[in-house]
């Protein structure tokens, strides 16, 4: 684990944990790094957080400051920048957002020219010199001091590209957006209003303080309660960056993301446009997507958490379609990352396609009742390799066999174990984790449960 940048950037807490002389010192380095061979190009994209045009300025000041030429594409959304990264030949791309966190939070994600999230060598390069292993890089002078651009045009370019991914008309439909208060505020509407559909949109007020604030993926009964209100066919949620998309069908119910990877899998593989016949999944999926797949001769993947880890084994493996449950679905056909709007894109052409509402689509999904409890521990791996503990696990195993799970998982962040288990009733679950979690007491390596 890196000391500031983990799987999806440098994220903490505004001029707490993150400040502006970080920002300033990462556009400092970036300039210089990409400078080396060429003349640098760096585009910007930030969410609608109070700190983000502060974040905005500081790296700008940076990057110009060694010499980087500077694209501003204001207020826009990570998929966006990741999209203009690729297409139009940038050295990288930086996202300022902490995604679905509250807004005093903020973060620095940074892009590779192909979109990709940046290579660990380059983040370990900026770690070093964030702590002062290396010296100053020069400071540009005369002519070679950077430009700033504004580049509103390539938030309108890939406006344009979303469109025309669609395959239909969406006239007729009545369609729930929330957008978080955050990146798509001006951006979704835009999209399905020039598809054709009749669009009821929430969490587009943005005002600095209210992004994910009761609204957006993390806060999804507020669409639910829209979309039964206004009798739509469908709503789309994003969180603050627009990287993560749930549905929710007509009937109010969630589509999580385990429930449009199997849907859209399922709609790949019946098209054969479903690459080596693979979903790409995180070991939190639930136990019941898997059943389903097993049923409909879908074959899977599981990574560590993160959709860094999910698009490495896409990327490696040649799979076209993976995701996590919280909603970051990665078409490899149309991205490099995870991306809302193209989510959901894709998740209206299967209902169209198909000609069925959404409830109907995911009707052979069984989800199994999960409890996931945080165990604080004095030693993860010492607890994981404990004889009696991996005796307990097996034991759960063995008792739930073919209808059910249990899952150690570390914190990367905390002294904290995850202890999970997916069984068909809750009290299963209930009385597994405690079973394992008592061992861990008995053996005298538990601190406390949260």
């Amino acid at each position: 684990m890196s000391k500031y940048f983990g799987t999806d950037g440098f994220r903490g807490e505004a001029n707490v944990d993150l400040t502006v002389e970080h920002a300033f010192k990462i556009g400092r380095f970036l300039g210089s790094y990409f400078e080396r061979d060429r003349e640098c190009r760096v585009v910007i994209g930030k969410d609608t957080r109070l700190s983000s045009y502060m974040f905005e300025c500081a790296l700008t000041a940076g990057l110009t400051s060694s010499g980087a030429d500077v694209y501003l594409m204001h207020v826009t959304t990570t998929p966006s920048v990741s999209y203009i990264s690729r297409t139009e030949n940038f050295d990288c791309g930086i996202m300022i957002s902490a995604s679905h966190n509250a807004f005093h939070d903020n973060g620095i994600k940074l892009l590779n020219s192909n979109g990709e999230k940046m290579e660990e060598e380059v983040i370990a390069e900026i770690e070093k010199y964030l702590d002062g292993v290396y010296p100053e890089p020069p400071y540009a002078t005369d002519k070679r001091i950077g430009r700033v651009i504004d580049h509103s045009a390539g938030r309108n370019r890939y406006i344009g590209y979303i469109i025309s991914l669609a395959t239909h008309s969406y006239s007729g439909k009545r369609i729930g957006l929330d957008c978080a208060n955050g990146s798509t505020w001006a951006i979704a509407k835009s999209v399905f209003d020039a598809l054709g559909a009749e669009t009821f949109v929430i969490g587009n007020t943005p005002d600095g303080t209210n992004i994910n604030e009761d609204c957006g993926s993390t806060h999804i009964e507020t669409l639910q309660r829209l979309v039964r209100e206004k009798h739509l066919d469908a709503g789309f949620a994003f969180d603050g960056d627009a990287d993560r998309c749930l549905a929710v069908n007509e009937k109010g119910e969630v589509l999580n993301g385990d429930a449009i990877l199997y849907l859209c899998g399922r709609h790949m593989k019946q098209r054969d446009s479903l690459a080596n016949n693979t979903v790409v999944t995180t070991v939190m999926s639930n136990f019941g997507l898997y059943k389903a797949f097993d049923a409909c001769g879908i074959d899977y993947e599981k990574t560590a958490v993160g959709d860094k880890y999910v698009y490495e084994n896409m990327r490696a493996n040649g799979h076209m379609l993976g995701g996590e449950q919280s909603g970051h679905i990665i078409f490899a056909k149309y991205a490099t990352t995870g991306d809302g709007l193209i989510t959901a894109i894709k998740v209206m052409q299967v209902m169209l396609d198909r000609k069925l509402p959404l409830s109907e689509l995911t009707e052979d999904l069984e989800v199994y009742p999960q409890v996931l409890k945080n165990v604080k521990v004095k030693d993860k791996d010492d607890t994981l390799n404990d004889p009696d503990v991996k005796a307990a696990v097996e034991r759960v195993t063995g008792e739930l066999g073919d209808n059910g799970r249990i899952l150690l998982r570390k914190s990367g962040t905390e002294p904290v174990l995850r202890v999970m288990v997916e069984a068909p009733s809750h009290d299963i679950c209930e009385q597994q984790v405690d079973s394992v979690i008592e061992v861990m007491r008995q053996k005298g390596q538990l601190i406390a449960v949260k």
